[in-house]
């Protein structure tokens, strides 16, 4: 079911490595036009563009652009207990987690009467996107708003596409997982427009205009975040899913082949790579895939990411090529089941998050671990990190020197500012002792 590439036999430059990696053949460029225009549709038409563009491409025109305070604790009390039960736990869980991500305010001495102050400040307002589509995602909802909770963002607006299985209203569970964590400002709408409106605000619908915009969702999305990137800053231009699985011959081909279907289940363009050093591993996990798809429930998606461009089997000599390959692709999701996790680990550099043993499935990740589940797809692994709480705060340096302090570099400054011919810096300090 899955193509095959074989690295074996020799060795492979990081260049060479970055152009085998199979990827899914998606251009953000190419959705860049029509996301666009989409915002500049509801820069310019406000509320009733959102309602048209509800109505064209999600599930119909909502009844209120805002979903009303009622609707939400309705969301909240009508919840089954068991799915209350298990995003109550995961929040708790994934609050513990950030907590640990936020840095400490730091003074550091550079000399007498010389010091400078690191602080974390928190971004005022964010615009948190929960994405609709093939499936409801109120773990996104929690993923999203706890880290920006924890950082102290005092304002969070939410969007979510409309639910035509609703009647047009965003969908119960994820309103209610907004309810759980306090969330009041939601707004049933996705997309492109959606980002347009987060980032330019809404004034007909009261939407004031958001700092930073995060959440994964389709390619019209990271289309459209790239576009407004400059008016609000974004976490990363989210595309289709991956999970890459480092494994030897010591691992249950079962486990690897389910872990594997676990992430093509979301999209059809969906990554799923093994990389291996055992043949006969690879083989095993082949029949299993085989076998287990044909009776998993969305087995026509599976199967199309499966067979797609973007998933193979990687046969490679031995497990530091395994890492080597790994680093290339710089998988949103690295999966580690080797006899020495710890030694495989120990030479990884790229990857959003990273699940050690035959016991840490992404699955956890995607729900109850603790970590954040928003991840930096397509290879953007190698140079950004995931959501977490430090995305919501903006380092800030406080500079406080006192007058000897100043004295002790002030011919320093004349020097170098003399140098880059610029004299009125230096001129700014001589002023201060004459």
């Amino acid at each position: 079911m899955m193509h095959t590439i074989d690295l074996r036999g020799r060795s492979h430059t990081a260049a060479e490595l970055l152009a085998l990696v199979p990827r899914a053949a998606v251009d953000v460029a190419v959705a860049s036009e029509a996301a666009s225009t989409l915002i500049e549709e509801v820069r310019a038409g406000g509320s009733e563009a959102l309602l048209a563009q509800a109505d064209r491409f999600d599930g119909g025109r909502p009844p209120s652009l805002r979903v009303p305070a009622a609707e939400i604790a309705d969301a909240v009390a009508t919840l089954d207990p068991a799915v209350r039960r298990a995003l109550e736990e995961t929040i708790r869980r994934v609050r513990l987690a950030s907590t640990a991500q936020v840095p400490p305010n730091t003074v550091t001495e550079i000399g007498p009467g010389a010091r400078i102050r690191q602080r974390w400040q928190p971004i005022a307002r964010v615009g948190l996107y929960v994405p609709g589509g093939k499936a409801v995602y109120p773990s996104s909802v929690v993923m999203n708003v706890v880290p920006a909770q924890v950082a102290g963002v005092s304002s969070i607006a939410l969007v979510s596409p409309p639910q035509r299985d609703h009647g047009s209203h965003v969908h119960p569970v994820v309103l209610a997982a907004a309810g759980l964590l306090g969330i009041d400002e939601v707004y049933a709408m996705g997309g492109a427009g959606a980002i347009g409106a987060l980032a330019y605000g809404v004034a007909d619908l009261g939407l004031e205009p958001v700092q930073l915009v995060t959440g994964p969702g389709n390619v019209y999305v990271a289309a459209a975040k790239r576009r407004i990137r400059g008016q609000a800053g974004i976490d990363a231009e989210a595309g289709p899913t991956d999970i890459l699985v480092i494994a030897d011959a010591a691992a249950d081909a079962r486990l690897v082949a389910a872990d594997l279907i676990s992430q093509a289940e979301h999209d059809e363009l969906a990554a799923a790579v093994l990389v291996t050093d055992s043949a006969g591993l690879a083989e095993a996990v082949g029949v299993e895939v085989e076998r287990q798809v044909a009776a998993t429930r969305h087995r026509e998606r599976v199967t199309a990411a499966l067979t797609g461009e973007q998933s193979a089997v990687v046969l490679v000599d031995d497990l530091d090529a395994a890492a080597d390959f790994s680093n290339a692709f710089g998988p949103e999701h690295l999966e580690i089941q080797t006899t020495d996790a710890e030694a495989v680990l120990a030479r990884i550099q790229n990857a959003g998050a990273i699940f050690l043993g035959p016991h840490s499935p992404v699955s956890l990740g995607d729900y109850a671990a603790g970590s954040n589940h928003v991840l930096p797809t397509g290879g953007q692994a190698r140079f950004t990190a995931g959501l977490n709480a430090a995305t919501f705060l903006r380092s800030q340096q406080v500079v406080e020197y006192t007058k000897d302090g100043l004295a002790d570099v002030a011919e320093s400054i004349a020097a170098l500012s003399a140098t880059e011919a610029l004299p009125a810096h230096g001129d700014a300090v001589v002023a201060r002792f004459s």
